[in-house]
């Protein structure tokens, strides 16, 4: 039976590279891992750990080269189905050997028989979880960047008790049994042609090599334990609200020290600003200006985002929602040494309240500005008279 669509059930497409699928695979596992519905109701845990199973089978296909290209091929991490030798479903039924293993997995047991069954035998190794940390920054932080800006976050560290051991003591650790400490087991497995050995990990140690009779009473065996990291990062000029940026190693230690530590993952929360509105690397704010101002013209001080002022030149008849354009004064593009532009919206203001001195002055000039030449007045008017 084909597979489901792993790529969708990771979230990516088909020519996503190898670190995509695993960052992809991590981010999922952690939002669905069951530890994380230990409160939640019945179902809620039942479709979590539906969805992480999913999540694992979908990642264990594609970060295998071969079983991601049979799956490439023929949707299938198993390959082609073989109906048989007469190919119409007769004979020997689904092409599987006794172990009840797929077509695939047949022709690999063979080839470890005559190869001193290598392959599949190196121990297991469990990495450490990514850990996600939210970066308030201010307006002015995230257009001009910080440097050594100090970040809090909670991680799963190597364990001081033990030494990332696990163990209470130097003697608390034995060489597991089973599978004397390579950390993997022969199995003797039934085929066309005889008994086939194949090499798999411990299921003892879990691929360790040991077992831990005395576990650290602080970790409990896991030799890491959770613990607050301060970090001093440089934020780069022009990061946006929900920027990422990531650093490699910084998250949780592998358990045991089995594998490689996390990344940690940080997403910048950017302030807003009272005045300016920003619009990716461009930049606005709204100057209102007098209706003397937008009919005569003026040069107004604006202020720019590094505390200067430019002087803006408003032309002569500027009329309300009128958009200027100062070119360059914008936010630093964030991967190019460019700065996007600021727009400056015109709001010409009519005055309010006035008193009597004032109401008596716009009388007298009201009649010679009456001669003046107003375009969209004149253009009403005209359709009003054809009506």
């Amino acid at each position: 039976m084909a597979d489901k669509d792993l790529y969708a059930i990771l979230g990516i497409n088909k020519n996503a590279s190898a670190d995509e699928i695993k960052s992809a695979y991590r981010s999922l596992a952690k939002k669905y891992h069951p530890d994380l519905y230990a409160t939640a109701s019945e179902s809620e845990k039942k479709a979590a750990e539906s969805k992480f199973k999913e999540i694992q089978h979908a990642y264990e296909v594609l970060s295998d080269p071969q079983k991601k290209a049979a799956y490439d091929q023929y949707g299938s991490e198993d390959g082609p189905t073989m109906s048989g030798f007469g190919g119409n479903g007769g004979g020997f039924g689904g092409f599987t050997n006794f172990s009840g293993e797929g077509f695939d997995g047949f022709f690999s047991n063979i080839f470890d028989a005559f190869t001193g069954g290598n392959r599949g035998a190196t121990s297991q190794q469990e990495d450490g979880a990514d850990v996600e940390c939210k970066v308030n920054l201010s307006f002015k932080e995230a257009v001009f960047g910080v440097k050594d800006k100090e970040i809090v976050f909670n991680r799963m560290e190597k364990c001081s008790t033990c030494n990332g051991t696990g163990s209470k003591s130097p003697n608390g650790v034995t060489t597991c049994s089973k599978c004397k400490g390579t950390g993997t087991i022969t199995i003797l497995q039934r085929s066309f042609f005889g008994n086939v050995q194949t090499r798999t990990t411990c299921d003892q140690c879990r691929g360790t090599g040991k077992i831990i009779i005395d576990k650290c009473p602080d970790c409990l065996g896991k030799g890491i334990r959770r613990a607050q990291r301060k970090l001093k990062i440089n934020v780069p000029a022009g990061v946006d609200n929900n920027n990422t940026m990531t650093i490699r190693g910084e998250g949780c230690a592998a358990p045991n020290g089995s594998g490689t530590a996390g990344d940690l993952y940080l997403r910048f929360i950017v302030a807003p600003h009272t005045l300016f509105v920003r619009e990716g690397v461009n930049v606005s704010f709204e100057l209102p200006i007098t209706i003397f101002q937008a009919a005569l013209g003026a040069k107004i001080a604006v202020p720019m985002l590094d505390g200067s002022s430019y002087m803006l030149d408003i032309p002569e008849g500027t009329q309300n929602g009128t958009v200027l354009r100062i070119r360059g004064k914008g936010i630093k593009n964030l991967r190019k040494e460019a700065y996007g532009d600021m727009y400056v919206h015109i709001v010409v203001e009519v005055p309010k309240s006035l008193n009597l001195k004032q109401r008596n002055a716009l009388r007298d000039i009201s009649d010679e500005m009456a001669k003046a030449k107003y375009d969209k007045v004149e253009r009403f008017n005209k359709i009003i008279k054809d009506l």
